[in-house]
């Protein structure tokens, strides 16, 4: 049989990372020893009291039933209590705040509940994938809003002309960034706020990086904005704050209407989160926080590590003030794709083409820093045998 798929389908480009692991097979299939510095997954485990919570929870049958679609009271009021003590922004647990099963979820399904087929929505380029992919499922339209290094990697709202602001349904912003690692101050919410309530525009931000900063960088929320709640939601995750990418629990947080909205499409969809899985969310959240401060020093010794051994081959990479990600300009004649090529089949190291996360990222490579020092080490002594960095 002939089995043909949607047009929807046929409009969304390969997903990147299974690109990715599709050529990491065929590598070590043939003996290649990698470095993985590819997808952005921790290394480092869920902290042993959430095990433990979710340990105990799972042997309870009551857990065992269906979840409620919004989650259960005690984890919204979790997640509002965690957003006060982080940010000084309020929620009303009951109406402003939902739980994911992960934001990657969340972010997907927010225009099924808003966007028609043929509406505009602003997506960052370099971004994401799933800003594009959901647009697109929803039928629809991504316009790319380019984030180059002249400007800092941050989305300029005043090149947005009026016909297209005039069109957008949705716009995505991510702050600090996945994969330029940019971050912005609380001022340019403000202007992000500001715009989406003069074109009518939902603002969604993507926050899964705010916990992952250095050097005494404190990410703001988008929330923290004036107004910000009157137009907006924010997506967080629990994945790279709690070292739990595996678990699959996240929240959308702030305007009720938008939340509202979003929690109609998973209804439909989902049955929630695993009451076991929301009670050790719950542990995270309320649980203790030191244990992160080894975290962020452990990256912040690999970000070092790293962007100085680039550097030191003639690279010109700025260190990053947040995310694990390290965004480096590609040498020498290539482009991200041949370049990323080279670097798996010549030194075995797997990193992200630029381009794979959209046009503007052309030209660029995402380094990770979710391995070893010592590998990150490996990998800088690595590159400095291939000839682009002898010449």
């Amino acid at each position: 049989m002939n089995f043909m798929v949607s047009e929807r389908l046929k409009k969304l480009p390969p997903y990147l990372f299974a690109e990715i692991d599709r050529v990491k097979r065929e590598l070590r299939s043939q003996g290649k020893e990698l470095i993985d510095l590819g997808v952005g997954d921790p290394d480092q485990p869920t902290p042993p009291h959430v095990i433990e919570a979710l340990a105990r929870a799972a042997r309870d049958p009551s857990t065992h039933t269906y979840a409620l679609d919004s989650g259960m009271e005690e984890l919204r009021e979790a997640i509002a209590d965690w957003y006060l003590r982080r940010f000084g922004v309020e929620l009303d647990p009951a109406t402003e705040v939902l739980p994911l099963l992960g934001s990657k979820e969340g972010i997907a399904h927010i225009p099924l509940a808003f966007v028609n087929p043929g509406d505009l929505v602003l997506v960052p380029n370099p971004g994401y994938p799933v800003y594009g992919s959901g647009t697109i499922f929803a039928g629809g339209i991504p316009v790319a809003m380019g984030l180059t290094e002249e400007n800092g990697f941050l989305a300029d709202l005043n090149a947005i002309d009026d016909e297209t602001a005039s069109r957008a349904r949705l716009m995505f912003l991510n702050y600090p960034n996945n994969p330029t690692s940019a971050v912005c101050d609380l001022d340019y919410f403000e202007a992000a706020a500001a715009f989406a309530r003069k074109n009518d525009i939902i603002l969604c931000h993507d926050a899964a990086y705010t916990e992952l900063a250095f050097d005494g960088y404190n990410p703001p929320s988008f929330l923290q904005a004036e107004g910000a709640k009157e137009v907006g939601i924010e997506f967080h995750s629990l994945s790279k704050t709690y070292n739990m990418t595996g678990w699959r629990t996240a929240f959308a947080v702030g305007n009720a209407d938008i939340i509202s909205g979003l929690s109609k499409v998973k209804s439909n969809i989902d049955s929630g989160i695993f009451r076991a899985v929301q009670i050790a969310a719950i542990a995270a959240l309320n649980g203790p926080q030191d244990f992160r401060l080894e975290l962020l020093e452990m990256y912040r010794r690999r970000r070092d590590t790293l962007v100085e051994g680039l550097n030191s081959l003639g690279w010109k990479v700025k260190k990053p003030r947040a995310t694990f990600y390290v965004w480096c300009r590609v040498p020498g004649d290539y482009d991200s794709s041949s370049f990323t090529t080279l670097l798996m089949e010549e030194a075995g190291i797997v990193t992200t083409p630029g381009v794979g996360l959209g046009s503007y990222g052309e030209g660029y490579v995402r380094m990770t820093l979710t391995r070893p020092e010592a590998e990150l080490a490996q990998a800088v002594e690595r590159l400095g045998k291939l000839e682009v960095f002898r010449a």
